[in-house]
């Protein structure tokens, strides 16, 4: 009986250490959370607009031949964002899921984060290109992967520029999702009635240089809405295990009360027992 109480002691011990940790690394990635969103939603404007002035030349061009809004054939080439580092729930998971069941190996592909370089080791993907270890502030990096797929787009080597990211919906919401960039596809458009804007250079000559801005604008804005999406998962998942940690605690320090009233009551048992003998033999 001893023992037992030792060992469910020394577990209450373990469990009390593992949820200080997990408390800890929730707090850190609350602290992440909130910086990370501050800076996805800095950047969210400048992205929708952005996109809406590409949209806004789209519409006032008609029959265009430009090879930015021309499907080539061949293979698509799809960038990935997974996570550096682990222990963030599901995150990872969804995007292998995704990656496996609905997009396949077809093409070229850009891992980045060193869980995705890792997992697409041994499966039958072409990984043209790895990046693991991004900072926030990563968007030369990022723009040299956008430059790298335009110029392959430009030469017809590839179909489609794709990007497989996490949409960060709220705090607890967010789903992996495929966006295609390239060839940009104009959006239908209620006409109204509104003060035409001009562009300078008139025509499609605009769209050689806004379209290559337009991607890497949007490549950036997944990227940080990937990262806001990791620590809201990671964020969760370590609430998740600091609650289960409370549970077992509380579980244990129950089973370790039974243990100790069952000795207890054991004790006083053998003192009167051994009292009801010593009486026995006196009389």
């Amino acid at each position: 009986m001893a023992a037992g109480k030792l060992e469910i002691k020394a577990r209450i011990r373990s469990v009390e250490s593992t949820k200080k940790i997990t408390k800890a690394m929730q707090l850190v990635a609350t602290s992440k959370l909130k910086k990370q969103k501050q800076y996805m939603e800095e950047n969210r404007e400048y992205a929708f607009y952005l996109k809406e002035t590409v949209q806004d030349i789209l519409s006032s061009i008609i029959n265009s031949r430009h090879p930015y809004l021309q499907k080539n054939e061949g293979k698509p080439f799809t960038i990935v964002f997974t996570s550096d580092m682990g222990l963030c729930g599901g995150y990872n998971a969804n995007i292998y899921r995704m990656l496996s069941s609905e997009i396949g190996n077809d093409g070229q592909f850009v891992m980045i984060g060193s869980r995705g370089v890792n997992w697409s080791k041994n499966k039958d993907f072409e990984v043209v290109r790895e990046e693991v270890d991004l900072e926030d502030e990563c968007y030369s990096e990022l723009a040299e992967i956008a430059d790298y797929a335009l110029e392959l787009y430009r030469n017809k080597e590839i179909s489609q520029i794709r990007i497989l990211y996490t949409h960060f919906v709220n705090s607890v919401t967010f789903e992996p999702k495929l966006v295609t960039l390239l060839p940009v596809e104009k959006e239908q458009r209620e006409k109204k009635e509104s003060a035409q804007t001009i562009f300078e250079p008139a025509g499609e000559q605009i769209l050689d240089t806004l379209v290559p801005m337009y991607v890497r604008s949007m490549l950036y804005s997944y990227y940080l809405e990937t990262k806001t999406s990791e620590q809201a998962s990671r964020r969760m998942a370590m609430e998740n295990a600091t609650d289960n940690a409370e549970e077992l605690k509380e579980t244990l320090e129950l089973q370790y009360n039974q243990a100790r009233q069952a000795a207890i009551t054991q004790e006083i048992t053998e003192i009167v027992g051994g009292v009801n003998a010593m009486e026995g033999v006196s009389s």
